[in-house]
Parts: structure tokens; sequence; C-alpha cells
């Protein structure tokens, strides 16, 4: 069985999920999108609107930015990155999803991680920083840095795009100009995989 197939699997039973409300009010499934590979996973946080309409993560203004920030460095949704988010279902008014809401959808992220074995998993946001390493440490103080992860991984946390759109300084220092070094950082170490 492909990997790919094995994501088919797990996309069908998280179909039928109703764990948490969650299920009863989403649009659509937002199991994940880009290329399924063993090299680059950036786990987001939840659905938005955009991403609830169309079933797919990372959609609207932030995803737009996350494509052109992953451009910068020559690597694309489509040919190098798997993209999927904490919980599958959008919370209601965008709010953070509950312990609950996470616990519930977890196995569906670790059989992601389990099927692609990701070499480099980026925790994109403070949803995704505090589910994967366990910390109460804010997203400013951690990203950046990497961290030891499932199957051999290395994790980097890094700012939301959405945290980007609202600070526009690409000064030294400022959140864009800190991304900017992150995903070279990023880059530097996929093409050493």
């Amino acid at each position: 069985m492909t990997i790919e197939e094995e994501l088919q699997e797990v996309k069908e039973i998280c179909e039928l999920c109703h764990n948490c409300p969650l299920g009863d009010t989403r649009t659509n499934l937002v199991f994940s999108s880009g290329k399924p590979n063993h090299k680059l996973m950036l786990i987001g946080e939840a659905p938005g609107f955009y991403e609830d309409k169309q079933g797919e993560p990372f959609v609207g203004k932030a995803g737009q930015l996350l494509d052109k920030i992953f451009a910068s460095v020559g690597l694309s949704r489509q040919e190098d990155i798997y993209i999927c988010n904490t919980i599958k279902c959008r919370p209601p008014e965008n709010r953070d999803p509950l312990p609950e809401e996470k616990e519930a959808c977890r196995a569906f992220l670790d059989a992601q991680l389990e099927i692609l074995k990701p070499r480099i998993i980026l925790l994109c946001g403070k949803v995704a920083l505090t589910s994967m390493l366990n910390t109460t440490l804010g997203i400013t103080k951690v990203r950046g840095q990497w961290f030891e992860g499932p199957y051999g991984s290395r994790m980097m946390p890094i700012f939301h795009p959405s945290y980007l759109l609202r600070n526009d300084s690409t000064e030294k220092g400022s959140p864009k100009w800190l991304m900017w070094q992150d995903i070279k950082e990023v880059k530097r170490v996929y093409d050493e995989l």
C-alpha cells in the first residue's frame, strides 16, 4: 500500500468522526494538502472559515502568504510539503481548539505522522507548538529552534502566517524578518536530507 493510500484510509475514517462536537458543525473535513512525503510536514492549528468551505488547509490570506514564504526558498506545497492541522474541523468563530477537541482529533494527526515519518516538522503557531511540544512557552520564545520530534524528526516552531499579516514591518528583529531567518534554516536542513 502506498503512503497516499494509507493516508486516504485515515481520511475516510476521519470523515466519519464525531468524537467531539466539531464533527457536527463542520462544512468540510480539512484533512491535508500538499505532497505526502518523508521530508517535510507542516502542522498548523485548526481550519478557519475558508479552509472549512474548501476542505483544504491554509487557503485564505494566511495560506497565500505561507506559499510565498516557501516559494522564497524554492519549496512548494504541490511538490515538497505535506500540510495538515492539529485538528481537522473548524472551531466556531475560529477560536483556538479546546483541549478535549485536540485530544479527540489527536489519533488522526498521530496517524499522519506515523505514515509519513517526516524528517522535518514545522509547528506553525501556538496551538501546534503546545500540541506537539507540551510547553507553556510562547511561540516568540521558541520559534526558530530545533527540537527532537517523533520518529527521529526535527521540529521547528514557526510563526503562523496570520500573525505575520498583522505585523507589517520587515526590519531586522521583526516577526517577518525572523520568519525569513527560520525558513532559510529549514531549507538548509531540507537540502541536507
